[in-house]
């Protein structure tokens, strides 16, 4: 067998243990993958928890100008939520 050979086979050899390590049951990895997948179910939650806080702050801001009528005033900063929220639709989207 020829040297060019031998550099194949042994070449060939590293990559099928490279891939062998790479398959290998990662404890690291498991977690890390775990922790992503239960930050989804954080964010759920979270945002399961916004409608009562929009709700509450809607009627707050209707309250406000019922009893302001000549009132410019921003009561909750609803700009910078949209603008959040449009953020996170695009995060969502791969844009």
């Amino acid at each position: 067998m020829g040297t060019w050979h031998i550099r194949k086979r042994i070449n060939n050899m590293y990559k099928y243990r490279y891939k062998l390590k790479m398959n290998e049951a990662d404890p690291g990895r498991a977690q890390f993958q775990e922790r992503r997948m239960q930050a989804f179910k954080e964010i759920e939650a979270r945002l399961n928890n916004l409608y009562p806080l929009l709700d509450n702050a809607k009627d707050e801001t209707a309250n406000y100008y019922k009893e302001n009528p000549e009132s410019y005033a921003v009561v909750y900063g609803t700009d910078l939520i949209l603008d959040l929220i449009k953020d996170i639709e695009t995060i969502l989207k791969g844009e």
